[in-house]
């Protein structure tokens, strides 16, 4: 088969379509045949060399995939070859064939396209495992999405107003922040030339930042809020009062789906399956491409992520098996 290699860390120059090893399925695992895999973040900072790859995680970039069941291990009930699935990933997506957990395995929902259901896994277990499983976000409370017009901040910001929460976002630019009004934010706020401390106090806020947003994300909780950091776009260091924490009776929590058990996973491709899944197949929410780019090209898609003028996700489509 063919994947996207790091050939060195660097631009999105050192990616190259390279031959490569066919996966096979180990026990409890299926091979995918992979039609597409989708962008985020983490690829980029793995190409760049900010992402140690742990022992037994793929080389190759990718979180998740859309495409049809290939090939499957033993002892794994419930899936057939040429299923039609999407899948989360520890790596290896961005490639003609990736093998995976089946318990990391969804049906495509209905409706969704097969190319399009490539960007749901990723964000729908980032969004729900972290605003309900960690945060408990509940109807009725406020939330602040920081970065609402990337793939994670246009799923939360449509998850959390199904769940009846008040959602308050953070974009850059006026067209990003019309955009995020229409998925439902209830207030969008630019952050290139207003404050977001001043629209406050929020119950939970979803950090993809990090950096200098940190004093600033504790100041705006409410009593009894809850910060959930999961990106460090700003960098790694960040001041902290610890006095905010203690007199509101506020939590921070530090979290990134890439490194939990397989078991974790499952567990939260259940609750995804279960909860976001009939949101989606009933039009409450809706995933937001903002455009293709042929896999082989990946290195493009890599450009656009990084310009940051996007709205949503940027899939990558394996033409061959599309």
């Amino acid at each position: 088969m063919k994947a996207v290699s790091i050939k060195e860390h660097g631009g999105p120059e050192v990616l190259e379509w390279i031959e490569v090893e066919d996966p096979t399925p180990a026990a409890g695992e299926v091979v995918v045949d992979v039609v597409a895999s989708a962008l985020n973040r983490a690829d980029v900072m793995q190409r760049w060399g900010l992402y140690p790859l742990q022992p037994g995680w793929s080389p190759y970039p990718g979180l998740e995939v859309s495409g049809r069941v290939g090939a499957i291990g033993e002892g794994v009930t419930g899936w057939q070859v040429g299923d039609e699935v999407c899948a989360l990933l520890t790596g290896g997506g961005y490639a003609q064939k990736v093998a995976v957990p089946a318990g990391q395995l969804l049906p495509v929902p209905k409706g969704i396209d097969l190319v399009e259901a490539a960007g749901l896994p990723e964000i729908t277990a980032t969004v729900w495992s972290n605003l309900v499983m960690t945060a408990g976000l509940k109807a009725g409370e406020t939330l602040l999405v920081h970065g609402g017009a990337g793939g994670v901040g246009t799923m939360a910001i449509q998850v959390a107003k199904a769940l009846g929460a008040r959602v308050v976002t953070t974009v850059g630019g006026p067209e990003k922040a019309e955009r995020a009004r229409e998925l439902g934010a209830d207030t969008a706020i630019d952050y290139r030339t207003e404050d977001f401390t001043e629209h406050g106090p929020y119950d939970v806020i979803l950090d993809v930042v990090g950096g200098d947003y940190l004093e600033r994300n504790v100041r705006s909780l409410a009593a009894d809020g809850r910060l959930v950091v999961i990106g460090l776009q700003k960098g790694l260091e960040g001041q902290l009062n610890l006095a905010e924490i203690v007199f509101k009776r506020a939590s921070v929590h530090g979290t990134t789906l890439r490194t939990r058990s397989k078991e974790y996973k499952a567990e939260v491709v259940a609750e995804v399956r279960k909860n976001v899944w009939p949101m989606i197949e009933s039009g409450a929410v809706q995933l937001i491409v903002e455009r293709t780019v042929p896999m082989a090209e990946a290195a493009e898609g890599h450009r656009l992520m990084e310009a940051g003028g996007h709205l949503g996700k940027i899939l990558l489509v394996n033409d061959e098996n599309a």
